[in-house]
């Protein structure tokens, strides 16, 4: 400090400082307890030689302050964020007991004494000391990083590093993003702070396993939202797992904020194929607050990033849709600009002559397009571009989160759009009504378990097996005509169809006697019939 501490007598015979810093510390009688409470601290030049000394244990720290005639003593100091962060400690959004090395005139009336304190029960987390005198979280030796080379991600690597002291093997999943998107993604990372950038080509997995089954299922949640995210992040966490134990790492990472739902459907995923791996969540944890701050984060750090205070919407994209949230959209009364959409064209301006394709279905799962077979990432890539190209797909929706919040969310899902199209087409060919009821009751379910994030939760390999189960038959192709922003389906067969002309003809068959009709109506309509003979007093 810088000298102008004044000091008040205690009845114990202990002092209390205060200086115009607002840290309050107390010297101590031998084996007495201290306490030591402080809400802002904002640490002055002279105290720039704050030090983190020794780990007591893994919920307590020891310090030693000098004082300036030689003598020394013990102190306890609670920082808060803001304190710890303007120190060497660099303990962004720790809340608890720091023990620190300090010089100060506090003239104490004793010499030096060992104390153990205790963290706040607010953190999970312990605290100690790393060889660069960082104060760490909690040691861990390897993280494998959810990493897109985006802004959030970019920061994380070195957040990571100096507050858990570990290395970062940062993991980035093909799902069908684009090719722009991972390049350079291995000399960003490492220029962030990576010991090593791993890259697996999930599309084919990611369209076979987990599009597919939700595209059999019938899965949309709220009427509208065809579950893009809410599939990838199940698949990338499912790897994550995978490389985890490939590279030995005891830890994985994201960078969700703690208001979305992809926070809940990565870790819902980890806890399901590994419960033994910790987890790092930095958006619940760090003092950014938003992009503003993140990217001045990675200016004080040095990390590069692609975007600038400029870059306005929130993206996410795959195989199957791309996701537009933020800026004017956060208002639902806003339209979306024109130029916000990248897989889609204007209806407006998509050709003025239709366009006909025809997917050919087995077991409930597309196998071709207009007679080719094609592998699922393939087909789906095909579908995109002709989808793009007529418009098709823009949903535009407020939906509810998973946390409790509305958010509001335009999707583009071309390919999808069409194939949703031509699977419910076939069905209506091969599935009773009974079924396609109780099919219809049961995708709800799944849709919410998907976008829960429950991909592996039992219910939903449950719900699964029904599905494949009764779509055993529903295969054939179906003929759907692109027009300017629409899907009308022209056409639709299938070997196991219900469908008989000479039953639903309306010229005289021999299965269907249509005088049997009025013995069945007569018989359906007896409940309705005898309620009005109560109310008529017959």
């Amino acid at each position: 400090m810088d000298g102008q501490t004044k000091g008040w007598s205690q009845k114990d015979g202990s002092v209390l400082s205060q200086d115009s810093r607002h840290l309050l510390t107390f010297s101590l009688k031998f084996s007495s307890p201290v306490q030591i409470l402080s809400r802002r601290c904002l640490l002055s030049p002279g105290m720039a030689n704050l030090q983190a000394v020794s780990l007591c244990s893994s919920s307590s720290l020891l310090s030693r302050c000098s004082e300036g005639d030689g003598a020394e003593h013990l102190a306890l100091s609670f920082f808060s964020k803001k304190c710890l962060r303007n120190t060497r400690a660099k303990a962004s959004g720790f809340h608890g007991i720091a023990i620190s090395r300090t010089t100060a005139n506090f003239n104490p009336p004793h010499g030096s004494h060992a104390i153990q304190a205790m963290m706040s029960a607010e953190k999970e987390s312990a605290i100690s000391s790393s060889s660069d005198g960082n104060i760490l979280r909690k040691k861990l030796n390897k993280v494998v990083l959810a990493y897109s080379g985006g802004l959030d991600t970019s920061v994380i690597v070195p957040w990571l590093r100096e507050n858990y002291g570990c290395e970062v093997v940062c993991f980035t999943a093909d799902v069908g993003q684009g090719l722009q998107e991972l390049e350079g993604l291995e000399q960003k990372a490492k220029a962030s702070g990576a010991c090593q950038l791993v890259v697996k080509d999930l599309k084919e997995e990611f369209v076979r396993d987990f599009i597919f089954p939700c595209l059999r299922a019938g899965a949309i949640y709220e009427r509208k939202y065809l579950l893009g995210t809410s599939m990838a992040r199940p698949v990338i966490a499912k790897a994550m797992v995978d490389v985890a134990k490939e590279v030995g790492a005891d830890a994985v990472s994201h960078g969700c904020t703690g208001k979305g739902n992809d926070q809940v459907r990565f870790e819902l995923t980890f806890f399901a194929l590994n419960p033994e791996l910790a987890v790092v969540a930095p958006w619940r944890e760090w003092e950014i607050r938003g992009r503003e701050d993140a990217i001045e984060y990675a200016l004080k750090h040095n990390v590069p990033v692609p975007v600038t205070k400029k870059s306005i919407y929130s993206r996410d994209r795959n195989m199957w849709h791309l996701s537009h949230e933020g800026d004017i959209l956060e208002d639902p009364a806003n339209e979306p600009k024109e130029d916000m959409y990248m897989m889609t064209v204007d209806p407006k301006e998509a050709p003025d002559q239709p366009e006909y394709v025809k997917i050919g279905i087995v077991g409930g799962f597309p196998v071709s397009l207009n007679g080719k077979e094609l592998s699922p990432a393939s087909l789906l890539a095909e579908l995109n571009d002709i989808g793009g190209k007529h418009g098709i797909g823009r949903v535009d929706m407020v939906e509810n989160r998973l946390v409790g919040m509305k958010s509001r969310g335009v999707y583009e899902t071309p390919g999808g759009t069409i194939l949703f199209a031509a699977a419910r087409e076939l069905e209506s060919l091969t599935l009773d009504r009974e079924t396609i009821q109780t099919k219809d009751t049961l995708a709800l379910k799944y849709a919410e378990l998907v976008y829960a994030g429950r991909w592996f939760d039992p219910l939903r390999e449950s719900i699964d097996a029904f599905m494949k189960e009764i779509s055993k038959t529903t295969t054939g192709s179906v003929t759907l005509k692109l027009y300017k922003g629409s899907v009308n389906v022209t056409g639709r067969e299938s070997p196991y169809s219900l469908y008989r002309q000479d039953i639903s003809s309306f010229e005289s068959g021999e299965i269907y006697d249509q005088a049997d009709a009025a013995g069945f109506i007569r018989l359906y309509g007896l409940p309705m019939r005898v309620r009005a003979m109560l109310e008529k007093g017959l």
